[in-house]
Order: C-alpha cells, then structure tokens, then sequence
C-alpha cells in the first residue's frame, strides 16, 4: 500500500472517530436540568408542610411569653391549633402519597451520610405525626377542648391537670427536637448543595 493511500485512510478512520465521539458538556449542568425530581404533588406538599410546620414553631414559640388571661392569647391559641391540624392533615396525605408516587434515589454517597439521612427523615415524619397528637390529647383534657376552624371536635378526656400538663409537656419537647431536626435537614440539603454539588436540593424545589 502506498504512502497516499495510507494517509487517506488514517484521514477516513479519524473523520469516523471524530463523528462517533461523545460531545464535551458539562455533566453537573446537564444533570441539572433533567435529573431525577420527586413528583408534583410531593413537591406541593413538601413545601406547604415545612412552611406551615415553621409557622406554628414561631406562633407557640410567641404564645408561650403571652400573659395568662390576654384575649389575643386565645385567639392565637385557637389558631394555632387549627393551623396545627391541618398540617398534620396535610402529612397524612404526604405519607400515602409517599406510597405510591415516584421517589428518586440518593445520589452516590458514603453509607453513614444515607444512614444519617433516612433517620433524620423518618424522625422527622415520627415528630410531624406525635406533636399534634400530643397537642390535641392535651387539650382533650381540659374544659375547652380543640376547635377545628370553628367546629368543636370530640374531647377524648376529662378535665385533668395532670394529664393535660403530661401531653401538653410532650408537645413542647416534641417541638424543640422537630426544631433541632429541621435544622440537621437543612443543613444536610446545603452540604449536598453547595460542597458535594450532587444536585439534591434541585430534586424538589418547584
């Protein structure tokens, strides 16, 4: 084979290499904008959870420096247990939801982070479902009971002091460990964020 002939095929075999390689992109970039996302609704309700969870924190976090016997007290009072039971609402639905609507996995990371992640999430969950059940048997058991919006709902006690200062002091430590939790979550979404880059926070913001 001679030297013309040899040049024109190391010419034709690097034209079809050229054509069959991969272009050079940016793969954070590209994971950005079609990466795994949670579903619609998980994402709605993801949102309206924490910012009705992060509410109620600041209202009864406020009550408690109310003085007794103020007449707003009582109207924030009632307030916050409303608000309360619906969000608590909103987490029953977040948790069927979670049941049969698409999760995307956890990037690559090392097993103690995955670890770490679930048991804050699932404590989160624990915490989400025990505060206002723990809030609402405590105002089972005393005179006033739970309005809902307005409607009265079903006392499930009698008046005692005891028991209502028992659940009504398991609301409070729930409250300042789901504060605690919130703020290992977010911490942990930052991390991944901004020192990991694996993209997580982008999964369910809107």
């Amino acid at each position: 084979m001679s030297a013309k002939t040899e040049t024109h095929g190391d010419r034709g075999m690097t034209t079809a290499n050229s054509a069959n390689a991969k272009p050079d992109i940016d793969v954070d970039a590209h994971a950005s904008v079609g990466g795994p996302r949670y579903a619609g609704l998980l994402i709605a309700l993801h949102w309206l959870i924490a910012l009705g969870i992060v509410g109620l924190l600041a209202l009864g976090l406020y009550m408690v420096g109310l003085p007794k016997g103020l007449p707003v007290k009582a109207t924030l009072i009632n307030l916050h247990k409303s608000l309360g039971l619906t969000v608590f609402l909103l987490v029953l639905l977040r948790i069927a939801a979670r049941l049969v609507l698409h999760r995307p996995p956890l990037p690559p990371m090392p097993p103690w982070q995955r670890a770490a992640a679930r048991t804050t999430q699932g404590l989160l969950y624990v915490g989400m479902v025990a505060m206002p059940l723990a809030g609402y048997l405590g105002s089972s058991f005393n005179t006033y009971g739970t309005r809902f919006w307005g409607i009265l709902l079903p006392k499930w006690g009698w008046d005692d002091a005891h028991l209502r200062a028992l659940f009504f002091g398991l609301h409070h430590a729930i409250a300042y460990a789901l504060i605690v939790l919130i703020v290992l979550h977010v911490a942990g979404a930052f991390k991944h964020q901004w020192i990991d880059r694996d993209n997580l926070l982008a999964r369910m913001l809107p």
